[in-house]
């Protein structure tokens, strides 16, 4: 192997008439004048004489590669050439010598490039693309690490270096996003990081719109010295049932935000007069009812005017009456004056009410979890969680800040409260680009730039980075990106990370589970292929062989059934309805029974055979 054609600072060309070059492997460069440098193989390619457009300088091969091949003493005509396009690991002041051989090198020679961090360190993702030549002679403490998987071969071998990620660094490099298109792998790669949070036990909450994150089903067929159990690591709430809002801990601008999350959007009367209603540490009862008397006073203020001056009302309705009048006085003008818009405000309430919203459990299952160290995945319609995320997010960060805060200026401290993650899925639905509401934006928006301090962290999973608030998409240190299609995503992610033309035109055919892991941490982009994870999504099975699997559990419940009943004629079927049916555990139609016996007898179990007296159903 040795370098042809023009180099630069960054990049040159590597041919080799025997060996192929693997995409994403790391060479040396033997150029003493540089020290040997490593580089990183971004593109392959391969020609011979059968390409003849080869010898015709084509711009499929650079004709200053050509005119290299041949200064070095290839024969481009009639030999097999293998070409590999190298990008330096680090810039040179002066380009690489033409001619300077290259070859693989061993692990100890690559190992503080390729490990930040030993396993049991570190976040072990996967296993680092294009390494496995250089993963002969690695330690035994790397083996079997990381675990491969793939719908054909089921559960593999590591075949290469892994992939740890030093997720202490974070407190200088924050926050993480993982990017890719639907079957990318995104959800599985962001079901491995949690699983290595959980293993480091670092408290973390995470927004699961999809009922997938749970962590008590074990994946398929793992060795047993791969396998973990997580069920102590973990709890699962529920929006509106485990976790809700305490109404008390508010402010008006809360609520506002509430509304519009809930509503889509409330007209400035709403929101005018919300403010005024509002008093600090107000129940859901004492600001509901303020509200209800308010529209009932405005509905009625004639007649409420003309009671308060009789003196024969007896004092039950005196004292209703001075109440409804006193908050005419106080509150008629902040508001507008229409009882509509208050009637308008308190549906909206009451429906959140009614759906568990406001409860007084608020986030104190959370803040127990935190305390051993656990993983809280809250569970609910996006609806909800969109409902939830500020209040949580914004209270845990409070919490989190005063602690710290109380330590940096000398304050007694009561409790200990830990770092802790967010993790958001679906996440530009909780922090969307441009001026599209959101209640929880305004807060993740101060976490990312604020939270490194606090130790508090966001992992931003969505499809969509392009509707992905800015400022937010600028402060993730670490992109994990998968296969990506369209145009305008791809945009958004050249322009915030430094992977290359080469790599970004890849995006769209990467392979489900493989993902670029562009990081300031790691100080360039790695190719990584995801580890298999040790636990499996509840949606897991593909729906049409849980199909197949149901309705051939319940073809042997009827075949058992049906045994003792052979022969069966077909023109009395109604006589053994009863009694199959029993058998089964459920009431079968004549239609159904009908059907279960034929697609017996197309499997060969049973025949059909004619008699004088119609059809008859026997054994096979």
């Amino acid at each position: 192997m040795q370098i042809v054609g023009q180099t630069t600072q960054l990049e040159a060309w590597v041919a080799s008439r025997t060996r192929k070059f693997h995409i994403n492997e790391i060479l040396i460069i033997e150029d003493r004048d540089h020290r040997h440098p490593k580089a990183e193989v971004i593109e392959t390619r391969t020609f011979n004489r059968y390409i003849p457009l080869a010898s015709e300088q084509s711009n499929l091969v650079d004709t200053s590669v050509l005119e290299g091949l041949r200064s070095v003493g290839f024969d481009i005509e009639d030999e097999e050439i293998h070409l590999g396009k190298l990008r330096l690991i680090e810039e040179l002041p002066t380009p690489i010598r033409v001619g300077a051989p290259a070859r693989v090198p061993s692990f100890a020679e690559v190992e503080d490039l390729l490990i930040k961090r030993k396993p049991h360190e570190g976040l072990t993702l996967g296993v680092i693309q294009g390494s496995r030549e250089i993963a002969k002679d690695m330690p035994e403490s790397l083996q079997n690490v990381a675990l491969l998987f793939d719908k054909e071969n089921g559960v593999g071998e590591q075949g290469g270096v892994p992939f740890v990620f030093d997720y202490r660094s974070m407190d200088q490099y924050p926050h993480i996003g993982i990017f890719g298109g639907s079957g990318s792998g995104k959800s599985f790669g962001l079901r491995v990081l949690l699983e290595e949070l959980m293993l480091k036990q670092v408290p973390a909450v995470v927004f699961d719109p999809h009922f997938e994150l749970t962590f008590d089903q074990e994946f398929p067929n793992l060795p047993e010295d791969f396998r973990h159990s997580f069920k102590k690591r973990f709890v699962t709430l529920d929006a509106g049932e485990d976790i809700g809002i305490e109404f008390s801990e508010l402010i008006a601008d809360d609520i506002v935000s509430l509304l519009r999350a809930s509503s889509g959007s409330i007209t400035d009367a709403m929101e005018t007069a919300i403010k005024a209603l509002h008093k600090k540490s107000d129940s859901f009862l004492t600001y509901s009812t303020r509200m209800a008397n308010l529209a009932e006073a405005l509905d009625n203020e004639k007649e409420i005017r003309e009671q308060s001056r009789d003196e024969y009302l007896n004092p039950n309705d005196r004292e209703r009456v001075k109440l409804l009048n006193d908050l005419l006085v106080k509150y008629k003008d902040k508001v507008g004056g229409f009882s509509g818009t208050l009637r308008s405000v308190l549906r909206r309430l009451t429906r959140l009410e009614m759906e568990g919203v406001f409860t007084s459990a608020g986030t104190k299952k959370v803040e127990e979890a935190f305390a051993k160290r656990q993983l809280v995945v809250i569970r609910g319609s996006m609806y909800f969680l969109n409902v939830f995320a500020f209040y949580v997010v914004r209270k845990l960060y409070r919490k989190r800040r005063d602690y710290r805060d109380s330590i940096q200026k000398g304050r007694p401290v009561e409790e200990k409260f830990p770092p802790f993650v967010i993790i958001t899925d679906e996440a530009h639905n909780f922090a969307p680009k441009g001026d599209v509401p959101a209640p929880a934006k305004g807060v993740l928006k101060e976490i990312a730039q604020e939270g490194r301090k606090y130790g508090v962290f966001l992992v931003f999973a969505t499809q969509r980075p392009a509707l992905l608030d800015d400022t937010i998409t600028a402060q993730l240190s670490t992109k994990l990106v998968f296969r990506t299609v369209r145009s305008v995503d791809i945009a958004v992610i050249k322009e915030e990370t430094d992977i290359t033309a080469e790599e970004a035109a890849r995006l769209p055919y990467l392979s489900s589970g493989t993902a670029f892991l562009s990081s300031a941490i790691t100080g360039r982009t790695t190719a990584v292929r995801i580890r298999v994870s040790k636990t499996t999504s509840p949606h897991f099975k593909n729906p049409f062989e849980e199909l197949e699997e149901g309705f051939a559990e319940q073809d042997e419940k009827v075949w058992e059934a049906v045994l003792p009943s052979l022969p069966i004629d077909a023109s009395n079927l109604n006589a053994y309805l009863t009694e199959i049916g029993r058998k089964v555990g459920r009431l079968l139609s004549f239609d159904e029974l009908e059907k279960t016996l034929e697609d017996f007898v197309d499997q060969g179990r049973l025949l059909k055979v004619s008699t004088p007296f119609g059809a008859r159903y026997n054994k096979a």
